[in-house]
């Protein structure tokens, strides 16, 4: 025990002089180094007030489509979805900017809106079941459903807006 005692005694000056390495900030909006004496001025940033989880994001590819359909490649197209599940009956109902509204007539428990989302936009896309395979958003309200067969973002648009419209 003697021997760390020793050793007590410089860590603990160095401490209370300040000796550490880390710079602190003072008044006059400057910084100093940890020993005093370097001394530079403090650069702050103006921070945005409130952008949303997406913001400054764009499109993931130059080229690609913004929307709630865009071409996957390899012959997939993604479609973001906004599921509302425990509906009366499943039905498209709405189409944004962002995501592809779809109401669904089953419980969101054991995965059974999931298959019913499945089943309703095969059906809605005139596509087989095992066509449509939900990519992302499996415990989420937001949704992303891979479509695995060769038709263009604006052929699914333009299904999915005609059954909204009915």
């Amino acid at each position: 025990m003697l021997a760390l005692a020793g050793f007590r005694r410089p860590l603990a000056a160095a401490a209370r002089s300040g000796g550490g390495a880390m710079p602190r900030k003072v008044q006059g909006g400057e910084v100093r180094g940890g020993d005093g004496g370097q001394v530079a001025p403090a650069v702050t940033a103006p921070l945005p007030l409130f952008q949303g989880k997406a913001a400054g994001k764009g499109p993931a590819e130059p080229g690609a489509a913004a929307g709630p359909v865009v071409a996957a490649g390899e012959g997939c197209v993604r479609v973001a979805v906004r599921a509302k599940p425990g509906s009366r009956c499943s039905a498209v109902t709405d189409v944004t900017a962002e995501a592809v509204g779809v109401a669904i007539a089953a419980p969101p428990s054991e995965g059974e809106a999931n298959a019913e989302l499945c089943r309703y936009l095969s059906k809605v896309l005139e596509v087989k079941k095992s066509e449509v395979i939900l990519e992302k958003g499996g415990k989420s309200r937001e949704k992303v459903v891979k479509i695995l067969v060769s038709m263009t973002p604006d052929e699914i648009l333009e299904k999915l807006k005609k059954e909204a419209s009915s």
